[in-house]
């Protein structure tokens, strides 16, 4: 990993973890999102994948695809902190990686999903609005990350719905490069905002 790219990982973490990571966490669950069927997008579910048995007990890693309403109740299990990992469209190469804090709605639109105003589909993940779902559900407030890959652009001619199985070349050689974030993220979370040096 670079050195400006290491440093910027440290400072996000540093922002959206230092209170909850003082001392460290024991419950961490790393969610991956995402569908298979539609290329790039199953960046999420091609990381947690990859990262499966690669933590100790306590970092539950589970490819959650498009189960939205699974993640959801999940977030009800006594985690500490999420990592979610996700195909995140921002304008920039396809490949590269953010690291990023999502932001939830205000506390009026989560009153709204628990009187069922706003629904949540069973076969469908959009991070924020999970978030939010588990929030109305009773879920506690925890730290949330999201590490993001940017997908290549659809060809002209591809239909968005037609299906389209693996990760494009470029998405593909970035999964490598994640997983050495996530490796860092569960790190800092699970050991503890003071043993975060590396070499």
């Amino acid at each position: 990993m670079e050195i400006d790219e290491e440093q910027k990982l440290r400072q996000a973490l540093e922002a959206a973890f230092e209170q909850a990571a003082h001392g460290g966490l024991r419950r961490l669950l790393v969610a991956g999102i995402g569908n298979i069927f539609l290329g790039d997008d199953g960046f999420g579910c091609a990381v947690a994948q990859r990262a499966r048995g690669r933590y100790p007990p306590g970092v539950e890693v589970i490819d959650f695809g498009i189960r939205g309403l699974e993640l959801a109740y999940a977030l009800l299990d006594g985690y500490e902190a999420l990592i979610l990992i996700d195909a995140v469209p921002r304008g920039g190469s396809p490949g590269t990686l953010y690291l990023l804090k999502p932001l939830l709605p205000p506390e009026d639109q989560t009153a709204d999903l628990a009187a069922g105003k706003l629904g949540l589909e069973a076969h469908s993940l959009d991070p924020v609005r999970v978030l939010t779902y588990a929030r109305a559900l009773g879920a506690p407030s925890i730290p949330a990350l999201l590490i993001g890959c940017e997908p290549a652009p659809w060809e002209a001619d591809t239909i968005e719905e037609e299906l389209q199985m693996g990760l494009s070349p470029a998405v593909q050689a970035a999964v490598e490069s994640a997983l050495r974030i996530l490796d860092t993220v569960v790190m800092q979370l699970y050991q503890g905002s003071d043993s975060t040096e590396t070499a």
